[in-house]
């Protein structure tokens, strides 16, 4: 079965239940995991308000550090419940680009992620980074959708 899967995680309730999900698929199979947040770049022009909020300097420092300790989480979680857990934390515009980048840089032989439901017109002008990782995923994709 599957030995090292992928979780990329928000922060979001959807990405917890995966990411707890997860753990306990590769517990059940012998995998061990590697968690990745992405942190998106800073933009003048943003709607997260955060950004809007902040300087450069202090966006970046701050959103790394909330990514870090998002991973601190997800790796004392995995670590409770036995299993083997790397962790990674990047910048990028294009969360699904460093998602498919890591699963083949590390050999992961499965993708465990959340989608958040964005269906219709929303969907379509926001895009899914769920639906990007996919399509163009050369390993299986367990997707758990949002409640």
């Amino acid at each position: 079965m599957f030995k090292h899967i992928l979780v990329p995680t928000d922060g979001s309730p959807a990405s917890r239940t995966a990411l707890l999900s997860a753990i306990a698929l590769a517990h059940s199979c012998g995998a061990r995991i590697t968690a990745l947040h992405v942190v998106p770049e800073f933009h003048v022009l943003s709607h997260d308000t955060e950004m809007l909020e902040a300087t450069r300097a202090t966006y970046l420092e701050e959103s790394m550090e909330n990514g870090k300790k998002l991973l601190d989480v997800v790796l004392r979680q995995a670590r409770e419940a036995g299993v083997e857990c790397t962790t990674f934390l990047t910048r990028a515009d294009s969360p699904n680009e460093k998602i498919l980048e890591a699963a083949q840089a590390n050999g992961c032989d499965l993708i465990a992620m959340a989608t958040h439901g964005k269906f219709g017109l929303k969907g379509v002008l926001l895009g899914s980074e769920t639906h990007k990782v996919l399509v163009h995923s050369p390993v299986p994709v367990l997707v758990f959708r949002a409640a």
